[in-house]
């Protein structure tokens, strides 16, 4: 299988990594009134891009390169890593969804590709697609596209579920979004090896707020 050919198994939204139990917060977003048909569905992913998206791809790219070295620092700036992204997460519902999807991630990872035996099970969802990228044979380059793209695959999957838009104009989006996820995805590339310290941390404070009153919702219809 070319390296190609396995950044499409991983970024594919059939992985059974449970990604598609959530909507990234855009189901709050429509109940709340604040996106409603297809433009305000663009404004969101953009949004979403360049914000969490940014840094799930840089957290993402930073994990494949660390998993990938031999020298037995791994481990500590895995975990270094993983104390990023909670710090970067102040909602402790999105803390909870990003673990869920980290678990299911790696447990999909072991059942497709060899990962290191007695590794840790819980990691936030991008380090844990690092580390499943790693395990692939793909680089940092191939784990922050992977990031990126499914940063905003996610929630345009749901908003055809949520507000009955055609898919095929939701697909429109997300066609005329592939230059800017290429771009996202190559700046967080470059950051691969820089301490966890300077990685990004885009910022979506109505999300984060959404996250807790969603998470409290008796009936809905995602995760997060």
């Amino acid at each position: 299988m070319s390296g190609l050919a396995t950044l499409l198994v991983l970024a594919d939204g059939r992985l059974p990594a449970g990604g598609h139990a959530h909507s990234s917060g855009l189901e709050a977003a429509v109940v709340a009134g604040r996106v409603g048909d297809l433009a305000g569905v663009a404004a969101y992913l953009t949004g979403r891009l360049t914000t969490g998206g940014r840094t799930a791809a840089a957290f993402a790219a930073a994990a494949a390169a660390t998993a990938a070295t031999a020298d037995g620092a791994g481990p500590g700036r895995l975990d270094a890593l993983d104390d990023g992204i909670d710090a970067r997460t102040p909602s402790p519902a999105l803390r909870r969804a990003s673990r869920a999807q980290g678990r299911a991630l790696l447990r999909a990872g072991r059942g497709i590709w060899a990962l290191p035996a007695g590794g840790p099970r819980d990691r936030h969802q991008p380090v844990a697609l690092g580390v499943v990228a790693a395990a692939a044979g793909l680089g940092p380059a191939e784990a922050a596209l992977a990031a990126a793209y499914t940063t905003v695959t996610g929630p345009a999957s749901a908003a055809v579920r949520l507000l009955g838009l055609d898919p095929y104009a939701v697909h429109g989006l997300l066609a005329r979004l592939a230059p800017d996820i290429d771009a996202v995805a190559a700046g967080a590339a470059a950051l691969a090896d820089r301490p966890v310290d300077d990685l990004p941390a885009g910022s979506a404070p109505i999300p984060e707020v959404d996250a807790e009153h969603h998470a409290t919702w008796e009936v809905r219809l995602f995760a997060s």
